[in-house]
């Protein structure tokens, strides 16, 4: 597979394209109210709750097989530069089960509705962005390490800066999404009005998981230029019983096609003198 460098486009694509089109979905249904709803409060209720759920459940894929692409990546710089093996390969590995901790929590965040499992959709969204935010600084320290053999250090700087807007946001969603839901005096979470109180930490809860999700897919797409000197070949794939049936048919072949053993001479005759 040559055009690895379209999987950062395409998880980019497919989660933005997914959180707009369930906003636009729940207002139309009624679901929610115009004023900057939660991401996961726009796909609580259906139809929108089940195509949130397949195209992310999707989007977890594409972003599992990004993080593996980029964990094979720095396996193979580590090969060629010694001087990076020391430095990177275990905060490499280390990248890599947390990236896909973070991949599972979005796809539980999708799965698991608030109003259904409130306590595995809120372990979920930790998961996703508490994860995803630490994979985000673990990619940024190694992007300046592999200077200057992969990337610029402009995008190690992007990184970087990526990496700070996440963890002061996500910080932002929880401590305002706790004191809004305390001071909430409403009937429904979806259908949060300002004389339900807590309005003001809502707006500011909810706008800060919409930057947060919008930077995570704006950190992916920066995997796109070094993408595109990678080349994936197909894994080889053995059937055992096959090469045992090949190994057996070359050992009967060769002995069958094998020159004969020569026999032990006879034993020269001495000669014979007759008396």
């Amino acid at each position: 597979m040559s055009y690895l460098y379209l999987l950062p486009i395409s998880v980019y694509l497919l989660f933005q394209v997914t959180f707009l089109g369930t906003y636009i979905a729940a207002i139309v249904q009624g679901h929610v109210v115009p004023a900057i709803p939660y991401i996961s409060d726009a796909a609580t209720y259906s139809p929108e709750s089940c195509v949130f759920g397949q195209l992310i459940n999707m989007g977890c894929i594409l972003l599992g097989i990004v993080v593996y692409v980029r964990f094979r990546q720095i396996c193979v710089l580590c090969e060629y530069h010694a001087d990076l093996r020391d430095s990177t390969w275990k905060l490499n590995s280390r990248a890599l089960w947390v990236g896909f901790g973070s991949c599972l929590g979005i796809s539980i965040v999708a799965n698991f509705q608030e109003t259904n499992v409130r306590v595995v959709h809120l372990c979920g969204a930790f998961l996703c962005f508490g994860l995803g935010t630490v994979y985000f600084w673990m990619q940024a320290v190694i992007s300046y390490y592999i200077q200057p053999y992969v990337g610029t250090m402009f995008k190690a700087h992007i990184r970087l800066f990526l990496s700070v807007v996440c963890t002061i946001f996500f910080v932002v969603v929880a401590v305002t999404g706790v004191i809004s839901h305390i001071l909430f005096r409403g009937e429904d979470p979806r259908k949060w009005y300002p004389s339900d109180g807590g309005w003001k930490y809502h707006v500011a809860s909810s706008i800060s998981e919409w930057v947060v999700a919008t930077t995570f897919c704006f950190y992916i797409l920066t995997f796109t230029d070094e993408f595109r000197s990678l080349s994936l070949e197909h894994p080889t794939l053995r059937i055992i019983e096959y090469e045992i049936l090949v190994e057996n048919d070359n050992v009967v072949n060769s002995q069958a096609h094998s020159p004969p053993v020569p026999s032990t001479p006879p034993p020269t005759p001495r000669n014979v003198i007759l008396l």
